[in-house]
């Protein structure tokens, strides 16, 4: 392979990237929309009971995710899930009845997770250590490029408050998907998964100083990402007065650092730079950048494009690195660390929302920001004591 000779299979690789595409496409176009959509056909203290819910049945499903990965493969368990998202979306499309709908946005949320954690074992089955943080960098900003479209392609989609166009979009994605993946992977033979209890994992990750301390650094990551997606775009619409195609434009900008720095990052700390050192220099950007948010109430476009932009910055560092890390760690035998791993990003939705049900007891919207940005700060204890793989 010309960039990536030790690459296992290139073409497994860039097919890898391309299916990641349309799994983030497909997951993104709703994403930015979906908390307003909830909004609008219930109240904003149900928005995050909805997303302490979809936290909860995606826990469980990551947790599960070994026993059948094991049991019927991890090509199977990929065409499954996204035979029922196809089901669970075209209900989405097809009904008018808010009931229905929020189980089945429930359902959708949930099973995207479980689909990313398949492309994760085909990944990992085609990575080569020496090489992990350029293919994990690689892999990481094809699928953050779909982020950066989806703002744009979602704010076009959307007519008036009539959100369908989102997940006709969603819905659409997953044919390709499913042929992508059946195509490309029907020969695909499973590792030897090893066989571990919950419990006897969760020792496992404790007993690794390292492992554990990433663990914790990217719930703190995950948890930025959950506030951000679920009370970025309700502030910028209900509070600060922006209209859907200015928050478009601004999230749209915002996202571009994860597609330009994050591949020659993954690169770099192969070669030459500790993932420790561009931790902390990532966490340093985000908390500062994002503690300072609450100093802008004013409605300017270029303002808040460039302060979110520059949190993006540090949270595009912290990604990739947090990602090369722990893959240089964990081997594609090990999918109960993995699904322990993935389970991160939803107990930052149980976090997210915490922090504002408690904030705003306090204190005002603005000052939210300043919490989040204290909570990237504190970040740094743990990003300090770990060791480089270098």
């Amino acid at each position: 392979m010309k960039h990536h000779p030790r690459v296992k299979s290139s073409v497994a690789l860039y097919t890898i990237s391309a299916i990641g595409f349309i799994v983030s496409l497909h997951a993104a176009i709703p994403s930015y929309f979906n908390s307003s959509f909830l909004a609008s056909i219930s109240s904003e203290k149900a928005v995050s009971i909805i997303y302490l819910i979809v936290s909860f049945i995606t826990i469980l499903g990551l947790l599960a995710m070994n026993n059948i990965v094991r049991k019927i493969g991890n090509l199977r368990t990929a065409l499954l899930l996204i035979i029922i998202q196809i089901a669970v979306f075209y209900g989405l499309i097809s009904s008018y009845s808010p009931r229905i709908m929020i189980v089945l946005l429930i359902l959708g949320m949930c099973i995207v997770s479980l689909i990313s954690f398949t492309l994760d074992i085909f990944l990992q089955k085609n990575t080569d250590m020496g090489h992990t943080g350029g293919i994990r960098g690689l892999y990481m900003t094809v699928n953050n490029f779909a982020w950066v479209l989806s703002p744009l392609i979602g704010g076009m989609l959307i007519l008036g408050n009539n959100y369908k166009g989102v997940y006709i979009a969603g819905f659409v994605l997953l044919l390709p998907m499913l042929y992508l993946v059946y195509k490309n992977f029907n020969n695909f033979k499973d590792s030897h998964y090893l066989q571990i209890s919950f419990i006897n994992t969760f020792i496992e990750i404790l007993k690794d100083r390292d492992i554990s301390k990433i663990f914790i650094i990217n719930i703190s990551l995950q948890t930025f990402y959950a506030w951000m997606v679920v009370y970025t775009p309700i502030y910028l619409h209900n509070v600060i007065g922006f209209n859907w195609t200015e928050i478009s434009i601004i999230f749209t900008i915002m996202l571009l650092p994860f597609v330009f720095i994050e591949f020659p990052l993954g690169k770099l700390a192969d070669k030459k730079w500790g993932e420790k050192e561009m931790l902390t220099i990532g966490f340093i950007i985000m908390g500062i950048s994002t503690g300072s948010l609450f100093l802008f109430p004013e409605k300017s476009l270029l303002i808040w494009t460039i302060m979110l932009f520059i949190t993006r910055v540090g949270a595009a560092i912290a990604e990739v690195m947090i990602e090369t890390y722990f893959f240089k760690k964990v081997d594609d035998k090990n999918p109960e660390i993995l699904g322990m791993f993935r389970i991160t990003r939803p107990i930052s939705y149980f976090i997210a929302p915490i922090i504002t049900i408690v904030g705003l007891t306090y204190i005002t919207n603005p000052y939210l920001f300043l919490i989040l940005g204290i909570l990237c700060l504190l970040t740094l204890y743990p990003i300090l004591t770990i060791k480089d793989t270098n």
